[in-house]
């Protein structure tokens, strides 16, 4: 394994972040005295409806207090002009709203009359036909920070999307930007707003780190252009049988920490409320509320940038529900589970920050494709520019060497369900022993001071998606067949 510069660096240019971070923790009035106008009430009357017929248990919330529609589909929400949105929770068998940039909306400003009232009303249109089975893209870190790498967003993701989205049943399906769809140039949103159009299916956004304005020192001013453009950090929304939620759990100091915040706990346990016992509900967030990194570089604790610090109480809420929790940041790919929670970090559309055709644990740059059968998730890797068979890459001996003498598979989507197994000139020689390592195409693409070329500070990465195992001498055709628990079979084949 290769001690990664990288980890090391990013740990020394966060540490001014960290000591900042623990000047607040300590005295969080020290540093900011904000000061806020009073808080002035707001009663917000309206109506969801379908072509005038009012639909009836439609959650509705201003970020804080939540309500449910009437059975003629009316709520009245007493809110204040400190909230900034009033949205409304999706119901199942509904089509998802969009605005003309193709972005999901599901909310309202709220803007007060001279009386401190507001009326508003949500015009939803039935879909044809039933959404138990759908599908979610869950892209996350598209991550353009110039116009090139823009143009390369839509030259290259946008058409793969489209291709995918067209294979699949286009009214029951939708996509998710895990966060930092920007590189802190926020003037590109109106572009990506475009990609979305052009993908041709209704997008939700998160909430990441490069998304927050670099200037803002408050949490509160950190997400004022993602929402102007997005709407919402923080809602929900149901497709079939299952509720999916969207956190914003990047806390904004000037530099960042993973944190959900009070309002939001409050505002998630009280939507749940809603929920049914038992039934599977999915979280998108931007930084994992866990993962293990720390441990494939022997440290104890995960540093505060990369999980949430007070995950424990995210958990609590999510323990009487089926939950899986879906994430981006790290640009690489982990399968793991935490506090009760499946856990999914994706790999990234831009890979190693636009450096080339990998992220730096060998992932390729791509998103995945989430199918939702009643309650249940299955899911597959779709590499940008690639058939969906492509699930792993077969390194011969001699690519690790601290591992000279053995083949080498990496299998990105494996979690522990998956089996790997060895094939010898046709002959079947048993499953692959799973350890960490550093991706040897990352290895040759990435490591050294000069490498890549774009983007000098990215290194190969510890992974623990690498399987081994040695070859019987004569050996001169190997293949590696990966299955994975949905029944699908991939294989690939190295001459010797």
């Amino acid at each position: 394994m290769i001690s990664r510069r990288k980890f090391i660096r990013q740990a020394g240019a966060s540490t001014a972040m960290l000591l900042f971070a623990e000047e607040i923790f300590a005295d969080p009035y020290r540093i900011f005295k904000p000061v806020l106008e009073p808080a002035r009430a707001i009663r917000i009357r309206g109506r969801v409806h379908e072509n005038g017929k009012g639909i009836g248990r439609v959650t509705v919330s201003d970020g804080l207090s939540v309500v449910q529609t009437e059975p003629n589909g009316k709520f009245e929400l007493i809110s204040n002009n400190r909230q900034q949105f009033v949205q409304f929770s999706l119901p199942s068998g509904y089509e998802i709203p969009a605005n003309p940039t193709g972005t999901a909306s599901f909310y309202k400003p709220i803007q007060a009359g001279r009386r401190g009232e507001m009326q508003t009303e949500f015009s939803l249109k039935r879909m044809p036909d039933s959404d138990q089975e759908h599908y979610f893209l869950a892209m996350a870190d598209p991550q353009t920070q110039n116009d090139e790498e823009m143009r390369k967003l839509h030259e290259q993701t946008v058409p793969d999307v489209q291709k995918t989205a067209a294979g699949l049943s286009p009214a029951s399906i939708f996509g998710v930007s895990l966060g930092d769809i920007m590189f802190d140039n926020l003037q590109y949103f109106p572009r990506y707003e475009q990609a979305v159009k052009l993908m041709g299916i209704p997008c939700y956004q998160v909430l990441g780190n490069h998304d927050c304005e670099v200037e803002a020192r408050t949490d509160e001013m950190a997400s004022r252009t993602f929402m102007n453009h997005f709407g919402p950090n923080y809602y929900s929304f149901n497709r079939g049988e299952i509720h999916y939620v969207v956190l914003d759990d990047i806390f904004w100091f000037g530099g960042y920490i993973g944190y959900v915040d009070q309002e939001q706990l409050e505002w998630l346990k009280s939507d749940l409320s809603a929920v049914e016992k038992g039934k599977t509900v999915v979280v998108f967030i931007h930084i994992p509320v866990y993962c293990e990194r720390h441990v494939r570089y022997d440290q104890k604790n995960p540093s505060r940038g990369v999980v949430i610090v007070n995950r424990e109480l995210l958990y609590k809420l999510l323990e009487p529900y089926k939950s899986t929790i879906i994430c981006g940041h790290m640009h690489e790919s982990e399968y793991l589970r935490d506090g009760g929670s499946d856990i999914h970090v994706c790999g990234a559309v831009c890979g190693a920050w636009w450096s080339g055709e990998i992220c730096y644990d060998g992932t390729p740059k791509g998103y995945s494709i989430y199918k939702a059968s009643g309650s249940d998730l299955s899911w597959q890797y779709k590499s940008t520019g690639k058939d969906i068979s492509h699930q792993m890459r077969v390194y011969p001996p001699g690519s690790d060497p601290e591992h000279p003498d053995e083949l080498i598979a990496n299998v990105w989507s494996a979690d522990p369900r998956w089996k790997i197994l060895l094939y010898e000139d046709g002959q079947r020689k048993g499953e692959m022993r799973r350890a960490l390592g550093t991706d040897p195409l990352s290895v040759k693409l990435h490591y050294g001071p000069e490498l890549p070329e774009r983007r000098k500070w990215v290194d190969p990465v510890n992974t623990d998606h690498l399987f081994y195992a040695k070859l019987s001498p004569g050996t001169k055709k190997a293949m590696v067949e990966a299955a994975d628990p949905w029944g699908n079979v991939y294989s690939e084949e190295l001459s010797i």
